[in-house]
């Protein structure tokens, strides 16, 4: 499988829109890949993860064709990773298209605020937009892929989950948004034993120590280990940084070779990753 992060941060974006602080004043002198907008991904090209505020900036930069994706997993309902008014711009009369509907896959919070949305706008559900409720941990097929949520610790109000994502014999997990795992989630992926060749986890809070509601790279680190012992994940594994926030105190440049010196790839907007044990 392949994975492009379109987007790399956390809801303020980096630098953030209003704050001059020194990760945000240093990432805007330097430009490049400290410069992160908020988080979402695209695996094979087909599959969307997350519906950010972005999301039209992310098509017009990678050259995305938003009218040939079907379908969309959404980790949980805050904006930065559900832009719901957006959905909207599917509308007959608003877009002219033959292709079929977007499908969003997200728990009861997301898929609520979907079909305020719709209702707001006059559409019928199955115009040009689906909505698919989903559970943790209860697996379920998109196109050629099983994906299976998993619970995420964050804010408990939003229902948030993490993906484990399948196709063939390709395994990886896509977890941000997230704190130190829940026991709910380590004893299904004890018992279920999936081998990811890629695992992407939150890193919002990088230099904090934090543990809960997002992860610092102390927590990233616990995790990882615990991966190992596990046995879902291997020598082989690819483990990458995502979704960063100026509250973690770190520019992507300054990051980079610590995370390198522990094994881990930071991810950048625009990066592309190929999986493969």
């Amino acid at each position: 499988m392949k994975i492009q992060y379109l987007g790399t941060a956390a809801c303020e974006g980096i630098p953030a829109i209003f704050c001059d602080c020194d990760v945000c004043t240093k990432s805007r002198s330097l430009g490049g890949r400290n410069l992160r907008t908020r988080s979402q991904a695209l695996i094979d090209d087909t599959l969307l993860v997350d519906f950010s505020p972005d999301t039209y900036m992310h098509a017009l930069q990678y050259g995305i064709s938003l009218t040939s994706i079907h379908a969309c997993l959404i980790t949980h309902n805050h904006t930065d990773h559900l832009y719901a008014p957006e959905v909207e711009n599917r509308k007959i009369g608003f877009c002219h298209t033959d292709e079929d509907a977007l499908t969003f896959y997200g728990t009861a919070p997301a898929c609520r605020d979907i079909e305020h949305i719709l209702c707001e706008a006059q559409m019928e559900s199955h115009e040009r937009i689906r909505v698919q409720e989903i559970e943790a941990f209860v697996p379920f097929t998109v196109q050629d892929y099983t994906v299976t949520p998993l619970e995420a610790n964050h804010d408990p109000r939003t229902q948030p989950v993490i993906f484990i994502i399948e196709k063939e014999k390709e395994c990886l997990l896509y977890a941000n948004d997230t704190g130190y795992f829940p026991e709910s989630t380590w004893s299904y992926l004890e018992k279920n034993r999936p081998l990811f060749s890629l695992i992407s986890l939150d890193c919002t809070e990088a230099m904090t120590g934090l543990r809960s509601g997002h992860m610092s790279l102390e927590a990233v680190r616990d995790v990882r280990q615990r991966l190992l012992e596990q046995g879902n994940a291997s020598a082989n594994t690819t483990f990458v940084l995502n979704h960063f926030s100026h509250n973690g105190r770190i520019t992507h440049d300054d990051l980079v070779p610590l995370a390198q010196a522990e094994g881990f790839v930071v991810a950048y907007d625009g990066m592309v990753w190929k999986t493969g044990i």
